[in-house]
């Protein structure tokens, strides 16, 4: 019977008291002791989108383990921080308790809010004002604290609505549209004999940013709308691939034209579809 046996199995302070255990420089966990804050912050990432990837499935059991791997990482990094001395598991938690009652203050203060979109406001500014506490003595930048480290597109939509909310945003959609039609132009102009790859690279940058702020425009989530099409791109080439299995081919032994017909008979499968 081990020193942890006796908490209950659904305590927090037993996975904190297992991840002390794993982390233990005598009957430790090698590959655990060995890790980072730099090493584990790959799989943080992975195993956030695992979750997303669990919901988008409708998978509850899945979802279930996949916050539990979440966990998990919150509680590695906040053991390799005491470790350090620079805080710990309840520190993480004091921390975000306290900014939760703060930026509600409609439900835990006097303030009041008419909806969803009044209190989007609210947090807004409640954001606004942090950053100028941090900010000190310098003007705090619209952009403040929008993180370098997030995913481009979802790093393009933040900044796009940080710019926003300070007035320097198109009036509709319309706009936006135009704009992406002239950042395709810009991007043939780069095309020719001579290609400056780094001037083309600019060039689509510039286009990429434009339709993440058309998304934006319709209320449209850019990752969410790109991950349904990288489905819907899935479910097309795997009936290419099935198609020309029953003749004994596969792709590589196809023409493109062939595999342009079947990728339109898969899109009018899927029109038929109710």
């Amino acid at each position: 019977m081990s020193a942890f046996d006796h908490l209950p199995p659904a305590s927090i302070d037993r996975l904190l008291s297992i991840m002390a255990r794993l982390r233990a420089p005598e009957g430790g966990c090698p590959w655990d002791i060995a890790q980072t804050f730099t090493t584990i912050a790959p799989h943080t990432i992975e195993e956030a989108y695992e979750v997303v990837e669990a919901i988008e499935a409708g998978d509850k059991a899945a979802l279930k383990d996949e916050l539990g791997d979440l966990l998990f990482q919150v509680v590695f990094y906040a053991q390799m921080a005491r470790e350090e001395g620079s805080f710990d598991f309840g520190d993480v938690v004091t921390a975000i308790c306290e900014k939760m009652e703060r930026r509600h203050p409609h439900v835990f203060g006097d303030k009041t809010v008419a909806d969803a979109e009044a209190q989007t406001v609210q947090w807004e500014t409640q954001k606004a004002q942090e950053r100028r506490k941090k900010a000190g003595d310098r003007p705090p930048s619209a952009l403040a604290g929008v993180s370098t480290a997030l995913p481009a597109q979802t790093r393009a939509l933040k900044l796009q609505a940080r710019a926003g909310r300070v007035g320097f945003d198109w009036p509709d959609a319309v706009q936006v549209l135009d704009k992406i039609a002239e950042e395709i132009d810009e991007v043939r102009a780069e095309l020719g004999e001579n290609v400056d790859q780094e001037r083309l690279e600019d060039e689509v940058g510039d286009l990429l940013f434009a339709c993440v702020n058309l998304a934006r425009k319709f209320k449209i989530d850019p990752e969410t709308a790109l991950r349904r099409g990288n489905r819907k791109f899935e479910r097309r080439f795997h009936h290419i691939e099935s198609e020309l299995a029953k003749q004994g081919r596969t792709p590589g032994d196809s023409t493109l034209d062939e595999m342009e017909t079947l990728w339109i008979a898969a899109k009018r499968l899927e029109q038929r579809k109710p």
